[in-house]
C-alpha cells in the first residue's frame, strides 16, 4: 500500500460507532412496499430491473428499445428510443384513470393564506401556463429561468416547460442578481418567470427587482418576463418585456396535448450551488431521472398514494424540490403539503401546526431544521398532534446520532422509521438509504444503498476499504437519474467526476462502512481535516459536541496551523444548561477528547449567538473558515439572516 494510501487508512480510525438499533415493527413491516425480496431482484435483473420500473412507473407513448447505452462512458442514455411526456405522467395519466378529483397540492402561504389544486386543476394551470409561455415564442429546446418562491406557480412553471419540452433552470429566490444573471447566460434562456417577491418572517420580500438587476447590463438572451403576483409591492416595469401572469396565463386555453420527447431529451439545468467562476450547470434528461426519483419516493417513504399527506421542505431551487416536489411525488398521484414561509413565522409551532392541519403522514427535511428545533425545545412540538406522521426522511447533509433520536422520538412519537437518505444534485435521486419496512436502522447512519444502486467506499487506489474502514464514496454503475454532463462543457463534466478513479463516479464525498458494512457519510472530502497526519472528518466532531447536553448547533471547520498543518476550530451555540459552567470550553474540548480522541480536540471553540445559514439550511462553513484563519470575510449574501456574521464578530470581540 502506498504511503498516501496509508494516510487514508488511518484516516477514519476514529470514527462513529453506533450501538443502538431500531428494527422495523412487525406490523410495518409485513405490509411494507419494499420487501428483502426487492434487493434480490435488483441483482439478479441488473440493469433490466431499472427497466421493470421505468414501466411501472411511467407511462411511455413509445416503448424503449435498449435499456442502457453505455458505448459513450461517461455518458449514459437509458431507455434507448423511448418517448414519453414529464407533465403528462405527473397530470393528465391520472385525470384519465379517473384520479382528477384527487388532491395533489396543498399551498400554505406564510401569511396564513391557502390554495388547494386537485390533479384536474393543476392539469388546467399546467396546460394554460403552456399556452402562455408559447404565445410569448417559447419552443422546445429553449431554456426558461425560473426565480419563484415556494407557490404553486413554481411547480405549474416547471411542468409547463416539461409540457413543452423546454428545458427549466430554476435559480434558487436567495440568489443575487449576479448570480441570476450568470445562470441565465450559461444556459441562454429565452424567458424568466418571477414573482413580484414572496413574504419572509412576516414581512414581504421583494424578488423582481433582482432580476431587474441581472438584465440591466445589454447581451441577455432573455426576450420576456413573466411576473407572478404574489404580495402586490410596487415593482418597475420595462413594457415589451415585462408581463404579468394573470395576463398571458389566465386568458390562455386550457387545451393542450402533451407531446412525447425522447427519454434522453433534456428535462432542466440546476446550477451547483458555491460554485466559482463559471457555473456549473448539472444537466438531467427525463427518462432516467423520472424513473429513478419515482421508484425512490414510492419504497424509500412507503409512499400510500391514496391516504398519504408528503411534505418534502425543501425549495425548488435545490435537487430535492425538483425532484420530491416537482416530479416524483405528482409522477406518484399523491398529496403533497408545501409552504412558502420559514419554520418560525409567526411562531416556532409552524411546521407542527401544518402537520396537525393537513395531517401529514411523510416528512422529508434537512438535520439543520431539526436541530434548530432540538435548539427550540421539544415543548414546542409537544403542543401538537403529530400522530398523523409514519415515516420521516433526513437529506441534504449527514444527520448527527442525537438528532436523529430526538426527530425519531419527538416527531416520530418513538414509532415511525427514519430514512436517512444520501444523494446530490449530479445523481438525481436516492442512491443510499434504509427501506423503511427492511432495514434495521441506525442513528446517524444511510446505511445501505438503494436497490438497483453500486456504490463502494474505496481507498486512494480505488480499491474496496474493508468493513470498519473509510475512504471516498464512489459509484460502480451507471443509474438512470444520473446527471448527463456539464451543460456546454462535457471535459469539465469528464474532469470533475470521472478522472479521480477508474470507471467509477466519484462524488467527492467521504465516508465509512461500519463493522457490519453499513455507510456513514462524512461529508464533502473538502471538510476532512489533516492533523498533524491525522485526518479527521468535521461531520464526526460535530456530532461529538451536539452529543454533550450544552450543545444545541455546532460547526466545525479546519484553520492553518503552524505546528499541526491543520486545527480545529469549533463554533457553538449553547442551551440554556451550559450557564450552569463556568469553563465550558474546558469542558468541550475534554469532551470531544473522550469521544474521539485527543487529536480531534478543537484548538479553539467559539461561542456564537447563530450559525451562518443559507435560506435552505445549509451551513456556510467557508465564512466560518475566514474567521478561524484571522481574514475578512467573504461574501454572504446568500444567507438568510445578513447580520449573523456581525453578531458572530461581536461575540468574539468580548
Amino acid at each position: 500500500m502506498s504511503e498516501s494510501a496509508q494516510r487514508q487508512g488511518d484516516a477514519f480510525e476514529n470514527l462513529l460507532h453506533e450501538e443502538r438499533r431500531f428494527p422495523p415493527s412487525e406490523e410495518f413491516a409485513a405490509q411494507a412496499l419494499a420487501q428483502p425480496s426487492l434487493y434480490e431482484e435488483a441483482r439478479s435483473r441488473g440493469t433490466e430491473f431499472w427497466a421493470d420500473q421505468a414501466r411501472a412507473c411511467l407511462s411511455w407513448e413509445t416503448d424503449f428499445t435498449q435499456t442502457l447505452d453505455w458505448s459513450e462512458a461517461p455518458f449514459a442514455k437509458w431507455f434507448v428510443g423511448g418517448k414519453l411526456n414529464a407533465a403528462y405522467n405527473a397530470l393528465d395519466r391520472h385525470v384519465e384513470e379517473g384520479r382528477g378529483d384527487r388532491m395533489a397540492i396543498h399551498f400554505e402561504g406564510e401569511p396564513g393564506d391557502t390554495r388547494s389544486y386537485t390533479y384536474a386543476e393543476l392539469t388546467e394551470s399546467v396546460k394554460k401556463a403552456a399556452n402562455a409561455f408559447e404565445s410569448l415564442g417559447l419552443q422546445k429546446g429553449d431554456r426558461v429561468a425560473v426565480y419563484l418562491p415556494m407557490i404553486p406557480e413554481a411547480v405549474i412553471t416547471m411542468l409547463a416547460c416539461a409540457r413543452i419540452g423546454a428545458v427549466h433552470s430554476v435559480v434558487f429566490g436567495g440568489f443575487s442578481a449576479d448570480a441570476l444573471r450568470s445562470r441565465i447566460d450559461d444556459a441562454e434562456a429565452k424567458l424568466v418567470v418571477t414573482a413580484d417577491g414572496t413574504y419572509r418572517r412576516g414581512k414581504p420580500s421583494a424578488l423582481k427587482p433582482a432580476v431587474d438587476a441581472a438584465l440591466e447590463k445589454e447581451g441577455s438572451t432573455i426576450t420576456n418576463v413573466v411576473v407572478v403576483r404574489r404580495n402586490n409591492e410596487p415593482v418597475e416595469w420595462t413594457e415589451g418585456r415585462d408581463v404579468w401572469w394573470d395576463d398571458v396565463v389566465d386568458s390562455a386555453s386550457s387545451e393542450h396535448t402533451a407531446v412525447a420527447h425522447d427519454s434522453e431529451h433534456p428535462l432542466f439545468i440546476l446550477y451547483t450551488s458555491g460554485t466559482t467562476g463559471k457555473p456549473k450547470g448539472i444537466l438531467h434528461t427525463t427518462g432516467g431521472f423520472l424513473t429513478q426519483t419515482a421508484f425512490t419516493h414510492k419504497y424509500t417513504f412507503d409512499l400510500r398514494p391514496e391516504t398519504d399527506v408528503f411534505w418534502c421542505t425543501a425549495d425548488i431551487g435545490w435537487v430535492t424540490g425538483h425532484s420530491y416536489v416537482a416530479y416524483a411525488p405528482l409522477i406518484n398521484g399523491a398529496t403533497q403539503l408545501m409552504y412558502e414561509g420559514t419554520p418560525d413565522t409567526p411562531h416556532q409551532g409552524r411546521w407542527w401546526e401544518l402537520i396537525e392541519k393537513y395531517k401529514v403522514s411523510i416528512l422529508y427535511t434537512a438535520p439543520t431544521a431539526i436541530r434548530t428545533f432540538m435548539k427550540w425545545g421539544r415543548d414546542i412540538p409537544k403542543k401538537f398532534d403529530l400522530s398523523s406522521i409514519r415515516v420521516l426522511g433526513s437529506v441534504g447533509e449527514p444527520i448527527n446520532p442525537e438528532a436523529w433520536m430526538w426527530y425519531r422520538e419527538i416527531i416520530g412519537g418513538g414509532k415511525a422509521p427514519i430514512v436517512d437518505t444520501w444523494w446530490q444534485t449530479e445523481t438525481g435521486a436516492h442512491m443510499i438509504s434504509p427501506m423503511p419496512g427492511v432495514t434495521r436502522t441506525k442513528p446517524g447512519s444511510a446505511q445501505v444503498a438503494v436497490p438497483g444502486i453500486a456504490v463502494d467506499v474505496v481507498d486512494e487506489m480505488g480499491q474496496s476499504v474493508p468493513n470498519g474502514s473509510g475512504g471516498y464514496l464512489v459509484v460502480r454503475e451507471p443509474w438512470p437519474s444520473m446527471l448527463r454532463g456539464i451543460w456546454g462543457d462535457p471535459e469539465r463534466f469528464k474532469q470533475t467526476y470521472w478522472s479521480r478513479f477508474d470507471d467509477m463516479y466519484f462524488a467527492g464525498d467521504g465516508a465509512k462502512k461500519d463493522e457490519d458494512g453499513d455507510i456513514w457519510l462524512l461529508g464533502r472530502v473538502d471538510d476532512v481535516m489533516n492533523v498533524s497526519g491525522h485526518r479527521l472528518s468535521t461531520t464526526e466532531i460535530e456530532s461529538a459536541l451536539v452529543s454533550h447536553p450544552s450543545v444545541a448547533e455546532a460547526a466545525v471547520v479546519g484553520a492553518k496551523d503552524e505546528t499541526t498543518g491543520e486545527a480545529v476550530v469549533a463554533f457553538v451555540i449553547l442551551r440554556g444548561s451550559a450557564k450552569d459552567d463556568d469553563d465550558i470550553v474546558t469542558t468541550l474540548r475534554n469532551h470531544v477528547g473522550k469521544e474521539i480522541g485527543p487529536i480531534a480536540k478543537p484548538r479553539n471553540i467559539l461561542v456564537v449567538p447563530e450559525l451562518p445559514k443559507t435560506r435552505s439550511g445549509k451551513i456556510m462553513r467557508r465564512l466560518l473558515k475566514d474567521v478561524a484563519e484571522g481574514r475578512e470575510v467573504g461574501d454572504a449574501t446568500t444567507l438568510a439572516d445578513n447580520t449573523v456574521m456581525q453578531q458572530i464578530a461581536a461575540s468574539l470581540r468580548k
